[in-house]
This record gives C-alpha cells, structure tokens and sequence, in this order.
C-alpha cells in the first residue's frame, strides 16, 4: 500500500489514497467509470484517461473550470500552484480568479482530470493532448508552442544566431542555447529591454498575434520588421512560410496571462420584467387548460384512426400541415403537440399492415382523469423526452428530413437542458421573467462549447425550444414560472420563496425546501401591478454565490411523484369549472361560455359545427350537422329535448324548424348493397333522381316502382344523393336504418417512447457504495503482497498464481486452522480468469467456503477452477 506521506508517482496512485467519499463524487460525476465496475483502481485509472472519457468530462465542465484546465494544459508539467495562479490571474493579479481557483482546481481533481499536490500539479496526459496547442489543434488560450518545441527541427548553427543576435552568450550546444533563450523571454524585465528596441511595425506584428492564433505566413524574403522579430527568435519558423509567436512571448506580451477574459463567476440570469404571482400563475392555468383541450382535439381528430405512417416512420409534410390547420397552429406547434401526445403515450401507430397513427388505450384511461392530473402526465413526459419537435423540417447526418413521429428526433441533452431552465427561472424572484439571453448566456457558461460543437449550440437551440414550449405548456405564464411549474421541479413553493431576498435556489437541490430568491418590490416578491417594469425601473437581477456549485440533478421517481402531486393541487382551483350549459341564439349559433362538460361538449360535437375557438366556443347548426346527429342513432324529439335541457336561453324558432325540416326527409330514402339501392315509397321522388344530371355518374337503373339499383358502393351512393341534396339514410341487410355513429379506432397498448439517455444514468448511492466496495477489494487481490508457496515463486504484474492441486488444498486446509487470508486465482464457468482475496472456513467434497474480501460476502468455490494459491505477506489484512 503506497505510504500517505510520499507524493503519488501516478492517477492511480492519487486515487488509491483517496477515501470512499472522494471516490463517489468521481463516480457520480463520471458515471461511464462504473459502466461495468472496474476490477481494481489501477483499471479505474486508466478507464480515466481513455480519450472517450476525458472528453465526455471536459465538456461537461463549466467555463472557469475549463480555463483552469487550458491553462495547466499549457503550464510545466508538473505545474506548481504558484504557476498555475499566475497564468490564470496574470501580472496584475485579479482577486475574484484567485478566490474562485481553488473550487475550480477541486473540480478537477475531484473528477480526476488533475491529480498530486499543489506543488507537483499534473493534468491527465489525454487531456493535455487535447487542450495543449498544436499546428493542427490551437489551443483555446490562442497560446503557441513553447521555444523548445518550435526549435526542436531547428539546426544548431541558426539557434546559435538568434541567441547571438538576441544580445546572450553563445553556448556549446543547442539544448543549453535553447535554456538560454527561453530564460530571456520568461524574464519580465529583459524582455521589457528586449521588445524597447523593437521597431513599431514590428511590434504591431506582435500584437496582432499575441491573442492567437499564433501563426503567421511570411515570403522568402521576410520584410525587415519581420526580419528583425525572426532574428530575435521572436518569431520562430514551423513550416515553410509559416512563422509562430512562441508562448513565453506570448505570455510576457499578456503580463502572463493564459486567457484574454476569465470569467471566475457565473453571468446573472437578468428578470426583464415582473408579474403578480397571481396573474402568473392564472394565465399558466389558462395555457394548461389550452393544451389539454389542444391534445384533446388532435387525438378526437385522428379518433377513427389518424395519418398513415410514412415507410421511413413518421408523419408525412401534407398530414402535418392538415395537423396544423385542424388545431388551427403552425406546422412546429403542430410537431410539438403531436410529439408531445406521443411522449405521454396517449398515441402510437396501430402495427396493422396499412398502417397509421391513433389513439392508445391510455388516451381512455387518461381522459377519465382529473384535469390537473392529466396536464401533469403532459408536463412530466416533456421534462424527461429526448425527442425534441423542434427539429422537425430539419435535416440528419444522411441529408433526410426529419418528419414529426419518425426517427432521429432524439435528443438526449434535451431533458438536461430544460430541467437546468426552469431551475434558473426558479431562481428568480417570484414572478420575474429571465431574459431569454441571459439565460443562454448562463447556459454556456455551464457548458462552453469547444472546438466544432461552436458551430452547432444545440444547447442554446434546446434552451430557446423550453421557455417557448414551457410557456405553450403552462409550466410558465407571461415567462415567469408558475407555482405549479415550481413544485413540478420540487422547488420550494412561492408562499416559502416570498419576502426573502438573496437566496439562490438553483444552486441548491431541486427538493431543497429553503427560500427562493425575491423582488424587494412587496411581499409576494414582485411588482403591484402586473406590467412590465417602466424604462426607469429598476429590474430584478439573479446574483450567485461567488463559487458556483454544480447544478441540482432531476428528481428521483419517489421525489418526482411527491412534486407532481403537489403542482396539481396547486393547478386544480385555478382551472375553470366545466360548464353544464351554452347560450342559443337565433342565428343558428350556440355560445358555449365556458369549458363544457364532458358528455354535453362530445354531443354538441356531433350535432353542431365549431365556427370559432377563444374564451368563448361558438357552435353553428347546419343541416349537415342535424343529418349527422340523427345518422347517430338521435332522433328530432331526442334533439329538442337535449337542447332545451342544456340551453340557458328559450330554443330559437329558426334551430326548431331546420331540427324538424331535416328529420322530415332524413330516411325517406333507403340505400342498401346491390352492389347498392336505393328504394322509396315515392316513386316521384325516384323519378326525380334519375331525371337529375348530377346522377349520371352513379349509373342508377329502375328495378321496381319503388326501387333503383347501383354498381357504386352504398357509401358512394349516400355521399352522392346527399351531395344531390337529398337526405338518405343506410339500412341493413334486413331492412333497418344503420346508425352511423363513428367507431374510435385504437391501437394495441403501447408504452410511451423510452427517453435515450445521455450516457450511462447517474448511480445512485447504493450502487456507488458497492462499486466501491467491489474496486476496493480487487485493489487488494491486485496490490497486496504475497509470500512464495511451495515452489511456485511469489507472482508479480498481475498474473495469476498457479500451484498444483495438492498444494492448493494443502495451503487452504492450513488456511482453516491458522484463520488466515490467502490470494488465489479463480476462473468461473464463463472462463473469466480473476483474483481473489479469501479467508478459507470450510474445505470438503471439493469445495472450499470462505469469506471473500472482493466481494465482501461469504462464498463457495469448486477447487477445481482454482488456477493457484499464495498466502499473503504479514500484516496486509
């Protein structure tokens, strides 16, 4: 076991001294450590430094921390602290970096991308690789090679001339004279002399480099202001052509710092204006109950079953666009309602051989449910979906359109994203909408893109979709979030929050009960009235703690029933009651005032149109209408009596007649299958219809007085004559009239869509303390010294110890009676060769029991698949 005392001579080392706790916020912050557990710490070491896993951890670290990062990157290896603080700091020195360094410097090292003490400080050799500047990587930091790395192909001869023409003694060899020159360019005060005498153009070259990048093109014949930076090695030659600012000058130019802008703390998340909490919460209610009605419309649309299913997957851009007129939004609101059903898994496509979209059986059992407990089984599945709507119409890797309900929708920073926005927004005073780029901004703080990604910020993107669809959603009202959009995240409620100012609850956890962050503007936390503040307001700014911790991980599924609960407790007195009745008029128009309920609403539905949607649902009868109501099964005096049951206002005259007018010739005709007929009692009126032109195309013929015959089908028969204006009704085979009331179509149950989680889920603490547990045991098997057995030398590097059968049972008999421990080599009935540490209890008919320390738990072992035996030396359990 390595001596506490002696610095670690490697990462394994360095995580071999470090106690359980250390080693779970490694594993918590890098969970693909554990994916599967590691068998030793020397394993979980280099699983730390695969370049998968060292990019995977640099992008999910904040900003300052990264520039923490770069700078050791470009720093000696190893870097003292001292150095380390002077590149991130500079000359002059900056209080607020040098505060803030020590909490991103334990980042690091908690997350095993810095390792050995303060004075011997190293960064994990994939990450150097990929911070560290190159010709073909630059750095962040702008920052070049150093001196000896631009003159490593350099010749002797011409180093010994820039030494000389930079005012040093010429040396002996080209490694000292390299020394030399660097010495010069690290001294502060030399090189003040040095660049003194440098021409003006010439310095104007060096500025024009000194923020990177470091690289430059030059002729042949370099112009003298480049001559003179070239002969001073200034400016050392890479390539042909092509010249480089070594880094100690760069630095000396930069008073010594690695960054242009450090940035220690967090940028605020900046309030644009605030709201009553009342109104907030109130207009949240009124867009909950929006989506709700929303969700329900497409799914009663798409009742007798919904678009075809594209052969690709997904809805084609003509359904969407009939999508979006039927709800009467645009085609990306359309994407985001019908992604949104098919999250919550109230639809999915029917798996038949023509195959379409529909409703689930969960849609049923959904509608049944309370209305706040529906909007959270909404508002919970978009939380914690990958699939993300708006990027639909956009175009994947192989140049195809992403189509709403098709593959490639997955977005698996997704959940992250919105769940970190709305913790910002929770940390806001009550009330108070975030400007949408401070929020980004604070965004990409957290994460700063590197390299490429730079192009694409799909964060930025995800970020922008959640505080629109939050807002479609009713999680927020008017940008500020909503009580119940509040205890979704487990945040505390606005009563606790109010009257404290100063709190930041988004860095605390998304359970944390402790106050929220509130406007001084009154108690509740926001303005009297509900308007934007005025141009000489002063608005509410979200300030942190000057160390920023990591943000609150999601809810777990207990944490996350709790919260759901309450946010509907919160959202039910805030959704209007449904109404039992509508307002007749004249006109042929019912006003439905309110939301109706249930059954009233799915009857008015089928008996009269939607002319217009809003506070206020209009509803007109046409004939059209009243003909579907009695196709129903309904009859005239069923629908008289409906309407004056639910009808505040007397029923109008004009809606009497057209109900009885309709009703009067509705079954006067009869079509049945021929291929199809029609029959009458009239024979006037048969004789009408053949007269007519417009029933050429149905190819009608006479069979009887009261009898005409068809090829058309019934159902193009009855579409026909009713177009014709006649009011047909189907009948049966035996002569009765058909009731055409639409069957809903469903699909087989379906389970909604399975989010695509990025990487391996966060471990919880009973499987970080067995991980532990385990990589401690094999760290012993593998580490701990052994005494030679029999003739079989004392086994190092690793490989398993090997002793005959008689002398395995022989030393793990003696094992029993003197009750020590011993290591052996095992391998199961997969053949998967491993290492123990055991301590014998029982050895009979071919098996031995004993305590294993790898496991940590009592077991049996066939001595057959044991390869070998050592005992341990003294002292080492």
């Amino acid at each position: 076991m390595s001596d506490p005392a002696t610095p670690p001579r490697s990462l394994a080392e360095a995580l071999r001294a470090r106690d359980d706790a250390s080693l779970a916020v490694l594993l918590r912050s890098r969970p693909d450590l554990i994916t599967p557990v590691p068998t030793d710490l020397t394993q979980l070491a280099t699983r730390a430094g695969t370049r998968a896993s060292v990019v995977r951890a640099l992008e999910r670290l904040d900003r300052f921390a990264l520039q923490t990062a770069e700078a050791l990157a470009v720093a000696a290896d190893p870097a003292t602290y001292d150095e380390l603080l002077g590149l991130m700091t500079g000359d002059e020195g900056d209080q607020a970096v040098a505060g803030a360094l020590p909490h991103a410097l334990g980042a690091l090292r908690d997350q095993a991308l810095v390792w050995g003490s303060d004075d011997r400080l190293r960064l994990v050799r994939t990450a150097r690789e990929l911070l560290a500047p190159s010709p073909q990587h630059p750095s962040p930091t702008g920052l070049g090679p150093t001196v000896q790395e631009a003159t490593a192909g350099m010749s002797p001869g011409r180093i010994q001339e820039i030494v000389t023409t930079a005012g040093l003694a010429s040396t002996h060899d080209a490694v000292s004279a390299v020394s030399s020159l660097t010495a010069l360019f690290a001294d502060r005060r030399r090189m003040t002399a040095l660049l003194a005498d440098a021409p003006e153009e010439s310095r104007e070259v060096l500025s024009r480099l000194v923020w990177g990048p470091p690289y430059g093109q030059v002729t042949a014949d370099p112009a003298p202001r480049l001559r003179w930076l070239l002969d001073r090695g200034l400016l050392l030659p890479t390539a042909p052509g092509t010249v480089v600012l070594p880094r100690e000058v760069a630095l000396h130019l930069r008073a010594g710092r690695a960054h242009r802008t450090t940035e220690p703390l967090p940028p605020p998340v900046e309030a644009t204006a605030t709201h009553h909490p009342q109104v907030v919460d109130t207009t949240a209610a009124g867009q909950a109950y929006t989506a709700l009605a929303t969700v329900e419309e497409l799914l009663k649309d798409w009742d007798e079953g919904g678009p075809s299913v594209l052969r690709a997957g997904g809805l084609s851009v003509r359904d969407l666009k009939r999508t979006a007129v039927a709800l009467d939004v645009s085609e990306p609101m359309a994407a985001f309602w019908v992604e949104l059903a098919y999250a919550a898994g109230l639809l999915a496509s029917d798996g038949e051989a023509d195959e379409q979209y529909a409703a689930t059986p969960a849609y049923d059992e959904w509608l049944e449910q309370p209305a706040a407990q529906r909007w959270v089984r909404l508002a919970e599945a978009w939380l914690t979906a990958t699939r993300t709507a708006g990027v639909v119409g956009g175009r994947d890797a192989k140049d195809r359109t992403l189509s709403a309900l098709g593959p490639g929708l997955d977005r698996s920073a997704a959940p992250e994203v919105r769940h970190r926005v709305l913790t910002l927004l929770a940390g806001l005073p009550v009330g108070a909408s975030p400007s949408a780029e401070s929020v980004l901004a604070r965004l990409r703080w957290e994460r700063p893109l590197r390299g490429p990604q730079q192009d694409d910020d799909l964060r930025s993107r995800l970020a922008r979709w959640t505080l629109n669809e939050a807002e479609l959603l009713g999680v927020t009202g008017r940008g500020a979030l909503s009580a119940q959009g509040r205890a979704l995240l487990g945040a505390a409620p606005a009563a606790e929050a109010a009257g404290k100012p100063g709190a930041a609850p988004s860095d605390a956890g998304p359970s944390a009960t402790g106050p929220s962050a509130t406007s001084p503007t009154g108690p509740s936390g926001a303005t009297p009235a509900d308007a934007p503040a005025g141009p000489g307001d002063k608005l509410p700014v979200h300030h942190e703690h000057p160390r920023p911790s990591t943000p609150p991980e999601p809810l777990s599924p207990a944490e996350q029933a709790v919260a759901s609960a309450a946010a509907a407790r919160l959202l039910t007195p805030l959704l209007p009651e449904p109404l039992d009745h509508v307002l007749l008029q004249a006109d042929l128009t019912a006003v439905a005032p309110g939301p109706l309920q249930r059954p009233l609403a799915e009857m008015l539905g089928v008996l009269a149109d939607v002319e217009s949607k809003g506070g206020a649902t209009v509803y007109r009868f046409t004939p059209g209408s009243v003909r579907r109501a009695l196709d129903a099964g309904r009859s005239a005096s069923d629908l008289h009596a409906f309407l004056a049951e639910h009808s505040r206002t007397p029923v109008p005259q004009p809606l009497a007649y057209l109900i009885d007018d309709v009703a009067r010739k509705h079954g006067h005709l009869r079509v049945g299958a021929a291929s199809a007929y029609v029959r009458c009692d009239d024979d006037a009126l048969l004789n009408e219809i053949l007269a007519d032109k417009r029933a050429a195309g149905l190819r009608l013929r006479r069979l009887a007085p009261t009898v005409l015959a068809t090829q058309a089908d019934p159902a193009a028969l009855l579409d026909g004559l009713r177009a014709m204006g006649f009011a047909p009704a189907a009948e049966s085979a035996e002569g009765d009239v058909l009731i055409t009331r639409a069957d809903a179509h469903r699909t087989p149950p379906r389970t909604a869509p399975e989010p695509v989680p990025d990487g391996p889920p966060t471990p919880d603490a009973t499987l970080l303390a067995a991980a532990i547990r385990a990589i401690r045991a094999g760290d012993l098997a593998s580490t701990t010294p052994r005494k030679p057995s029999g003739a079989t030398a004392e086994v190092t590097g690793g490989e398993l110890p090997r002793t005959t059968s008689a002398e395995t049972l022989a030393t793990m008999q003696a094992a029993v009676l003197t009750g020590e421990a011993l290591w052996i080599g095992y391998v199961n009935a997969e053949g998967a060769a491993s290492q123990r540490v055991i301590a014998p209890v029982r050895v009979e008919g071919g098996f031995v029991t004993a305590y294993d320390h790898t496991a940590d738990e009592v077991r049996t072992y066939p001595l057959h698949r044991i390869t070998g035996v050592a005992e341990l030396a003294d002292d080492q359990i």
